[in-house]
This record gives C-alpha cells, structure tokens and sequence, in this order.
C-alpha cells in the first residue's frame, strides 16, 4: 500500500471519531501502519502525561514495552517533547540518549502532534531495519499527526 492509500485509511478512521473512542481510532491507526508500512515494526502513541513533565503510553502495535512513562529529555521521544521538532534515528546504536525498546531495533522516527500550537503527544515508529526512514515517511507521518491533532482538538 503506498502512502496516498495509507493517508486515505487515516482520514476514515478519524472520521469515525464520531463513532468510536479516541483510544480505538489510535489504535487502529497504529494497526493500519504497521500492517501495510513492512519498515514500521513497532508503531504507538505517547501523550504529555497531565502537568507533569514526561510522556505516558497511548495506544500501540508491537512488541510490549516497559517504556509507559518517558521524563521529558530522555531518549528520542523525550526529547522530542522538548524539541517540538521531528527527531528520525538512522542507527539508534549511534545514539547516547537512546532508550533501548528491544534489542531487534534499528530505526526509530519520532513525529510530535500539536493542538493550538502546543506539543501534546507524538507519534513513535521503531524499525528493526537500519536507516528505512525517507522523507516521504516523514511528510506522511507529519499528515497522520495532523489528522491525530484534528481529532485532539
């Protein structure tokens, strides 16, 4: 399935918004990526975990993880937090913040999600293939998580 047959699969699951819960539409956004991306082996979503300064665990499709709560500023998805700028990891071995999901991890691209200008949450892929990451997965994720925001908002 190419990226233009993915974005239209997103765009009907966030239209059932109406119908389903926000957890169920991630959810199936996650199930939709990793089904049809081959590169996209661990695909979920964290969130601002209230006031606090750190990430929680949304919905995801992979390998489970321990990592259900991320401090701000550390590995790839904290950091993302506090960068509010896309962060795409060719070699994640070749990263010191790097937190370690499963030892089959290669690749890691990490897109935030923003509601009213505000870094709310984000979008996290591993790959247990090195340097997958294109710019055209980049562009369509940065659709994905606009979609995501519509939905936040």
């Amino acid at each position: 399935m190419t990226f233009e047959e993915l974005k239209s699969g997103v765009e009907k699951i966030v239209n059932n918004h109406n119908v389903l819960e926000l957890h169920d539409c991630l959810l199936q956004i996650c199930k939709l990526l990793e089904a049809n991306v081959p590169h996209y082996n661990w695909v979920g979503f964290y969130f601002k975990n209230g006031d606090k300064d750190e990430l929680k665990l949304g919905p995801y499709v992979g390998q489970p993880t321990d990592h259900t709560i991320i401090p701000f500023g550390k590995g790839i998805c904290g950091q993302v937090a506090v960068s509010n700028k896309n962060f795409v990891v060719p070699d994640v071995s070749a990263q010191n913040n790097y937190i370690a999901c499963s030892i089959t991890v290669k690749a890691e691209i990490v897109i935030p999600i923003f509601v009213n200008g505000e870094n709310i949450g984000q979008i996290d892929i591993d790959s247990n293939t090195l340097d997958p990451f294109t710019e055209e997965d980049e562009r369509f994720l940065e659709y994905v998580c606009s979609l995501v925001s519509k939905m936040l908002s």
